[in-house]
């Protein structure tokens, strides 16, 4: 409750009525209002699709049909267009019952017309190299300020350890990167020669490597390189 207290009496304001049950359950929900509100429908996923899958396919029928149709209208508004123009640019000529002078005035004509033509056809033409070039230069720039150049075609060329060298260090650095020079010099074997080779009686040798004789020479042989 406001109280204001002018000069000589005092003015009470009254405050709006509002029940203490109500703003003691501010904030908390009303059980009415949840009572109205409708559950939660679980089944929204297994909803049938508004539009049948024959529809959609009637539909994109027809707007294609559709697209057609104005395509084939715009084509032929400019054939007509085309015809148009080259009707008023290009007349019919009639030189039936024309004298020799208005045949030669009708030439000179013909010929003004083409020279002014000429004239058009040769200002777009600069007009179209001006745009290209400013096209090709502004390109180079955005290329210049993003760091990226076109890598140049290379090719394959053999050159030395010293020729690279000298191109990376100069012609007043003389290294040298012979590396067959410390090489050591490692004869070869003849192999050509050809070695004695010892063929023996093979019916000996088994006879010798039989029984519990020959297994004890192979493991006294097996063990002698390695005790040395």
């Amino acid at each position: 409750m406001c109280v204001f207290k002018p000069v000589g009496r005092s003015v009470c304001c009254p405050v709006p009525s509002m029940s203490l049950q109500s703003t003691a359950s501010r904030g908390q929900p009303d059980p009415q209002r949840l009572s109205t509100v409708p559950p939660p429908d679980n089944h929204a996923g297994s909803r049938k699709p508004k539009i049948t899958a024959s529809r959609k396919l009637l539909l994109k029928s027809l707007m294609l049909a559709k697209a057609k149709e104005c395509w084939e209208q715009e084509h032929e508004e400019r054939e007509a267009e085309k015809a148009r123009y080259l009707a008023e640019r290009i007349p019919t000529l009639q030189t039936r019952g024309l004298s020799l002078s208005a045949l030669q005035d009708l030439c000179r004509e013909l010929h003004a017309k083409v020279e002014v033509v000429d004239e058009e056809r040769y200002d777009i033409e600069a007009k179209c190299l001006h745009n290209t070039r400013e096209i090709k230069d502004l390109k180079l720039k955005v290329l210049d300020l993003r760091g990226k150049f076109k890598r140049p075609p290379l090719r394959r060329v053999r050159v030395s350890a010293d020729a690279m060298l000298r191109a990376l260090l100069g012609s007043k650095h003389k290294v040298s990167m012979d590396l067959r020079a410390n090489l050591k010099s490692v004869k070869k074997e003849d192999t050509e020669k050809e070695r004695p080779v010892e063929v023996g009686d093979w019916r000996k040798n088994v006879e010798a490597m039989s029984g519990m004789e020959g297994r004890k020479k192979m493991f006294d042989a097996a063990k002698s390189p390695t005790s040395q």
